[in-house]
């Protein structure tokens, strides 16, 4: 069964002229991998994927495997309704592993999420990862409901927690069994979810700073608290920065700024504004200054 540590990058989708920009997300997935990326993650909310088509889906996945050979793919599935979400999961047969978001908009209780995430893992053989985002789907997961998951069904091998609450992720890295991974689901807390057991993060900023998150997550994996330390802070403008919109719009400006994509979105998100362009422009400019 797959393993995922270290840093994995939550990648964004280049459009260009409302087209799926192929030329530039091969190119993005090959930074990706010459910086030293430990696993990939299209197809997920970075993605933009709920505004993209079953067939850019496929060709998105394609594109990664295509370019990203050897790295594992970590592949959003994921929707509001069992049925939708097996049917994504069989329209992206290629992937190593699957993200699986917690149903948004139902507002699930406790119960109610076991057995989704039960019945999805039970329909294939592939590792399900948790994709737990209170914030963009309205109900929480509980670090109970996670442990019964990953002790109670063997293709549940992860969790990626951007809930923000340190002791229910805590009580995950402290009771969980042998082989599943905790992955901080937000950048700005890696460093203290992996100083306390975490298995590495999904990452936003990695698509801009593929070298540096790969270089902090390294430092946190070899217990080189200082050198982790001088990255993290070196980082977090770059952190505050990219979501000072929502995300992927402040990424998508940086990436356009590094002359790596069209500041394109599809709507509902439109570029960033005036204001959250001067502040990629200086965050940048202080990154590698």
């Amino acid at each position: 069964m797959l393993t995922l540590k270290g840093c994995g990058t939550a990648l964004f989708t280049p459009f260009r002229d409302g087209k799926l920009d192929e030329a530039a997300f091969a190119a993005s997935v090959r930074r990706q991998v010459d910086a030293g990326i430990h696993f990939l993650v299209p197809l997920g909310t970075t993605g933009e994927t709920p505004c993209l088509s079953v067939a850019e889906r496929q060709r998105v996945l394609a594109l990664a495997r295509e370019n990203a050979p050897g790295k594992a793919l970590l592949v959003g599935g994921g929707t509001n309704s069992l049925t939708a979400t097996l049917e994504s999961m069989a329209q992206l047969p290629d992937a190593d592993a699957y993200l699986i978001v917690v149903p948004y908009y139902n507002k699930p209780n406790q119960t109610g999420l076991y057995e989704y995430y039960k019945a999805v893992a039970g329909s294939t053989d592939k590792p399900i990862v948790i994709y737990n985002v209170p914030g963009r789907t309205g109900a929480n997961i509980q670090a109970e409901t996670t442990l019964r998951l990953a002790e109670e069904v063997p293709n549940i091998i992860a969790v990626k927690e951007a809930s923000g609450n340190y002791k229910q992720i805590s009580e995950i890295i402290r009771c969980k069994p042998e082989g599943f991974s905790v992955l901080s689901g937000n950048d700005d807390e890696t460093l203290s979810l992996m100083a306390t057991g975490a298995d590495g993060v999904v990452s936003v900023a990695s698509n801009v700073a593929p070298r540096e998150m790969v270089a902090l997550v390294e430092a946190l994996q070899r217990d080189d608290m200082p050198a982790a330390r001088v990255l993290h802070y070196r980082l977090m403008p770059l952190f505050k920065a990219l979501f000072v919109e929502p995300n992927p719009i402040p990424g998508k400006a940086a990436m356009a700024r590094l002359g790596l994509m069209a500041n394109e979105l599809r709507l509902p998100l439109v570029p960033a504004s005036e204001k959250t362009e001067e502040l990629i422009a200086k965050t940048l400019e202080a990154l590698w200054k």
